[in-house]
């Protein structure tokens, strides 16, 4: 197999991430303006060594079983390209880690889009044109998405940081009994369209707040949540008027509401005053769509001190990867 030459030095870029957005279970995702910064050199001294600076710092492993390797050597395995016998990689983590912002998905996404980044690289220095400090190297987003969303078990945040803005994602009918082939279109958001999150001190482990998922619902349920996806693309693109009743989930948030009381508590006091609130993925951090004009009346009001408020932005291009 081909392999990526000493020497090869990238830099990938990958965002946080609010999946569900109420009723868009595992298919709908937004990126948020928080940015995971990834430094990656093939060096000639054989082993692996991580560095990580920032959110999960102190909890995330520093040898072969790092996320973001595992995902880059799944990515290079996918391209027929050998994984490099010395390797530095150095993390600097912006997406807080456990809270809902779709940190896994964020270090997938980027560990992909470092093999894609890296043989881009090799093919410019074989080619006689190697890559500049600063240079975009050309990265396959369809194959990214398709991959990271089969590593993550759910398209929603990994495609939302694939591609920036919000998306919405399905699973193909030839397919869907793989559970492979992820489809994922880019909605042309309201001019006008923001996002307001509330970060708590707490974490919640994706796998555990998925646990306490029902494995049926009342038809009338689904039903009813399906209604409200489809008005969340509406609200979402030409009526933000409508987002407070688009935001309404019948399929996962009440089912898990001991797991993240003060987050639901938090929604329900939001939603009474009128503000598209949602639990921001599996929890506990709370996502308000809203307007521009609107951003400064989203408050955690006499909790805020019990929240970390931000003011992301929604950035319109995903994951990208620079030559160093």
């Amino acid at each position: 197999m081909p392999a990526v030459p000493v020497g090869a030095a990238i830099r990938v870029g990958a965002s946080a991430s609010s999946a569900n957005l109420g009723p868009g279970f595992d298919s709908m995702g937004l990126a948020l303006g928080v940015w995971d910064e990834l430094d990656f050199t093939v060096v000639a001294e054989p082993g692996l060594v991580v560095e990580v600076e920032g959110s999960g710092a102190d909890g995330v492993p520093r040898d072969e079983s790092h996320l973001v390797y595992r995902s880059m050597v799944r990515g290079l395995r996918e391209l027929g390209v050998d994984v490099p016998a010395g390797l530095v990689m150095q993390t600097r983590n912006a997406v807080p880690h456990g809270r809902g912002m779709g940190s896994s998905a964020t270090a997938i996404v980027a560990g992909v889009a470092a093999a894609q980044g890296l043989w881009a690289w090799s093919r410019r220095a074989a080619a006689g044109s190697p890559a500049r400090p600063g240079d975009e190297l050309a990265i396959d987003l369809p194959a990214i998405n398709d991959l990271a969303s089969e590593l993550e078990g759910h398209p929603d945040n990994a495609s939302a940081t694939v591609f920036g803005g919000m998306t919405l994602s399905w699973t193909d009918d030839d397919g869907a009994e793989r559970g492979d082939s992820t489809v994922t279109i880019g909605l042309a958001l309201h001019p006008e369209l923001a996002a307001v999150v509330f970060v708590p001190e707490a974490t919640l482990a994706t796998h555990t707040a998925r646990a306490l998922l029902p494995e049926r619902v009342p038809l009338r349920e689904a039903a009813l949540n399906s209604a409200r996806a489809a008005l969340l693309v509406e609200a979402a693109t030409r009526r933000p008027d409508l987002l407070v009743p688009a935001t309404r989930d019948w399929l996962h948030q009440q089912a898990r509401r001991s797991s993240y009381a003060a987050s639901m508590a938090l929604v329900d006091r939001l939603r009474a005053q009128g503000h598209a609130a949602a639990i921001s993925g599996a929890g506990p951090s709370v996502v308000v769509l809203t307007t521009n004009a609107r951003v400064e009346q989203v408050s955690a009001g006499g909790e805020q001190s019990q929240w970390r408020r931000l003011v992301p932005g929604i950035p319109a291009r995903g994951v990208h990867v620079r030559a160093r």
